[in-house]
């Protein structure tokens, strides 16, 4: 009998709900309270999210975040200023003691992001992991991916671009030289990809989700059953919704 996982379909929630979420499930498991947890989310409206170590006004220009309806929140997890709009966003959660992760960080990138990989091959797209955290398709970043260790327990998150507007992207993002930001549009515009740019089609998210669903499963070894937030991390997550995520202090922290 395969290992039971818990898998969270939260749909579409805003910046601040989904990081807030992610850290409540992080919580609650680091207290040994729910099992290893699987979850896919989205975003409304649009997002920019940045790595914990960032500087929101470096970063990110708020006043076109504002004109455009897109929402801003630093991430508890590393890493650079995603543009969160036309994707899958997944996170998992898991003890670091767990036998099935590797203890080198590395390494435990390598595996979750394998999920990924599996995941898009049921799609019929061949990816290959990127070290330290991108999964690129035909040479190109389909994937980005972070993740923190707090109170022995993993959360990775990352997404998969279903779509890209790399003009809105980078509308919304401080360049440290307008002179060059064409030059560096053309350059990310060569370098990422989306399921619709390497099918030719658009895909539905339910359809993304099953596959990556498969991927978690056919990794790991394990069945994921669809459930919910326990009421702890509802009130959790509702608090860091708060308290945190939504919050100047934190967003403007650095």
């Amino acid at each position: 009998m395969s290992e039971q996982w818990r898998l969270l379909l939260t749909g579409r929630n805003t910046a601040f709900v989904n990081m807030a979420v992610d850290r409540a499930i992080l919580v609650a498991h680091s207290q040994g309270k729910v099992p290893p947890s699987v979850r896919f989310y989205h975003w409304i409206p649009p997002a920019i999210s940045i790595g914990y170590f960032q500087s929101l006004t470096d970063e990110v220009d708020v006043d076109a975040c504002k004109k455009f309806g897109v929402d801003y929140v630093r991430r508890i997890t590393g890493g650079g200023a995603v543009f969160h709009d036309r994707e899958l966003t997944y996170s998992i959660v898991i003890s670091e003691a767990h036998p099935s992760i590797p203890k080198n960080i590395l390494q435990s990138y390598a595996r979750i992001c394998n999920a990924l990989i599996l995941g898009l091959q049921w799609l019929g797209i061949q990816g290959t992991y990127a070290p330290i955290n991108d999964i690129v398709v035909n040479g190109r970043k389909i994937s980005g991916n972070a993740q923190t260790r707090k109170t022995n327990t993993i959360l990775q998150h990352g997404t998969i671009l279903l779509d890209v507007d790399v003009d809105m992207m980078f509308s919304l993002l401080k360049v440290p030289n307008e002179k060059i930001k064409d030059k560096m549009i053309a350059d990310v515009k060569q370098r990422v990809t989306s399921l619709k740019h390497v099918l030719g089609h658009t895909i539905g998210y339910k359809q993304v989700v099953a596959a990556m669903k498969a991927g978690f499963e056919d990794e790991f070894h394990v069945k994921l059953v669809e459930g919910t937030l326990t009421s702890d991390e509802a009130i959790l997550a509702k608090k860091y919704e708060k308290e945190c995520f939504s919050s100047h202090q934190w967003n403007y922290r650095r």
